[in-house]
């Protein structure tokens, strides 16, 4: 399994804001310098380059970087750049509109994760789609599996919610 490490000298996060400002413009996006940077920080140094990038440019890392890329390259980059609340939120979002056999990352996130991981998870669902998970569930499982998973959500994030 290969590791990615985080270089000896790591620039500034408004250094790494800059370049990848740098990559964007021109004909086209330069990925290579996308990946570069964002496989080389760490999940806070990550967080830093978004706030410098919002600080210097005045708009939304995830923003620009969803005007640059698509498909799947798009996502797991947005993906990466996210903190793990956010991620755990946009993830359950897409399981619970396109359940199918497949995806299972919204059971997952509500049975790996400690209490606080699920709190902060519902927050950032909240505040990123202004609705709770539980409702979104309801609306859009099928069949039985509706009725497990709505219950499996409420349960998980009743607990998250009452141990806090």
């Amino acid at each position: 399994m290969a590791t990615i490490s985080i270089p000896e000298y790591v620039p500034s996060a408004s250094e790494d804001a800059e370049q990848l400002r740098k990559a964007f413009s021109g004909w086209g996006t330069n990925e290579k310098l996308i990946i570069s940077i964002l496989a080389h920080r760490s999940a806070a140094q990550r967080r830093q380059i978004r706030q410098a990038y919002a600080d210097i440019f005045g708009e939304d890392l995830l923003k620009s970087l969803d005007k640059e890329l698509t498909h799947d390259f798009e996502k797991v980059v947005l993906l990466w750049v996210l903190d793990s609340a956010e991620r755990d939120a946009v993830l359950a979002y897409d399981s619970a509109r396109k359940w199918g056999p497949g995806d299972r990352a919204l059971i997952e996130i509500a049975c790996a994760r400690s209490s606080d991981e699920l709190f902060a998870a519902r927050r950032a669902y909240h505040a990123r789609y202004k609705r709770s998970v539980e409702e979104d569930v309801a609306a859009h499982a099928k069949g039985d599996f509706r009725k497990v998973a709505a219950g499996c959500c409420k349960f998980f994030f009743l607990i998250a919610s009452q141990i806090l």
